[in-house]
């Protein structure tokens, strides 16, 4: 296959159908837009099949995205879209860089979720933008961005109860969306890449932030979400 595109945490190829993709996981752990940088052996492997076992999850839920298989060992078939160039965090409890800028402890929980703006660009550190800018700038239009809000809602419901039915906490996430066809929909993953996860009885870390922090245990945090959701081999 054709590679299309290699980032931090995927590498994708094209297909003989020109409407589907091939995603693969790599063993890669970065953070801080890349400047802190590791591998970690089958990383890859946990990712696409935690990632897959939700993205599936979602669709039963009614969220469109772009999933389309899982491809055993690492491998994700998926449709092809034109990503929106902007990020969507969605945040259920303060924690990590909005806890520093707000000067909120870690660990407070928001009365509503909150929902923030990124733009997608590692040189200028995914600098937080606001919906004019994200409208303004003709990055999607205003229904564009209505539909991603309410999907991003949607997405928020249905895995706050997906995980805490399985004794973790959502904290808040990282989302992102394209358009297939003409239609917004989900893309990229959802895993303890783009997740914060605490348990909820200790509120041990179970995502990526073991890696930021240099807590140790990243593999086997991982491994005990794919447990706890039951991923199958």
């Amino acid at each position: 296959m054709e590679k299309l595109y290699e980032g931090k945490a995927k590498i994708v190829y094209k297909t003989d159908d020109p409407d589907v993709l091939v995603c693969e996981y790599k063993d890669s752990l970065t953070a801080f837009d890349g400047t802190k940088k590791d591998s970690m052996e089958e990383k890859g492997e946990l990712n696409a099949k935690i990632s897959s076992a939700i993205f599936s999850y979602l669709t039963k839920q009614g969220i469109p995205n772009h999933f389309i298989e899982f491809v055993p060992p690492r491998t994700q078939k998926v449709k092809k879209v034109e990503i929106i160039p902007v990020e969507v965090v969605i945040r259920n409890v303060m924690a990590g860089s909005i806890s520093k800028r707000l000067g909120i402890p870690e660990g407070t929980a928001l009365s509503e979720p909150l929902i923030e703006f990124y733009l997608k660009n590692d040189d200028l550190h995914d600098p937080i933008i606001c919906e004019n800018h994200v409208t303004g700038l003709g990055f999607a239009t205003r229904q564009q961005l209505d539909v991603i809000k309410d999907l991003a809602f949607k997405v928020n419901d249905a895995m706050k109860k997906f995980f805490l039915d399985v004794g973790l906490r959502l904290i808040d996430f990282k989302l992102e969306f394209g358009t297939h066809k003409g239609q917004v929909i989900l893309a990229d993953e959802f895993s303890p890449d783009t997740c914060r996860l605490w348990d909820v009885n200790t509120n041990e870390k179970m995502d990526k932030d073991r890696f930021r922090r240099d807590m140790g245990g990243v593999m086997e945090a991982y491994l005990e979400v794919a447990r706890r959701i039951h991923v199958q081999d």
